[in-house]
């Protein structure tokens, strides 16, 4: 059992940055897979980014690639996504999530889920 908790959300200028952070309980951390999902009013919950176990893959949503990156300290039991040149589109809940295996942008392949963080983008 995995147990997620997101910090770092909040209200930002369009241009701005927001790092969000994820922290872990179990002390099998290492061994997971950690995602990136958001929801906007009205939308679907969508893939934002995702890393492997050992950081050493990592994909991301086209409308976030080149602005967003996603990194983890696993002696911290953390998962971080730092968020540069913030648009007011990217204004969502941000879920923080783990699934056992390898990378993937599904998000019924996940297996826990955080509770979510709020990210405003004004314009």
């Amino acid at each position: 059992q995995v147990q997620l908790v997101e910090s770092g959300g909040g209200l930002v200028q369009a241009g701005g940055s927001l790092r969000l952070s994820c922290a872990a309980s179990g002390r099998t951390f290492s061994s997971y897979s950690m995602g990136w999902f958001r929801q906007a009013p009205g939308k679907e919950r969508e893939f934002v980014a995702v890393i492997n176990w050992s950081g050493g893959a990592r994909y991301y949503a086209d409308s976030v690639k080149g602005r967003f990156t996603v990194s983890r300290d696993n002696a911290k039991n953390t998962v971080y996504l730092q968020m540069n040149t913030l648009k007011p589109e990217d204004t969502a809940i941000y879920y923080c999530t783990a699934r056992t295996g390898g990378v993937s942008a599904q998000r019924t392949d996940y297996d826990y889920w955080g509770q979510g963080t709020q990210v405003t983008v004004s314009s």
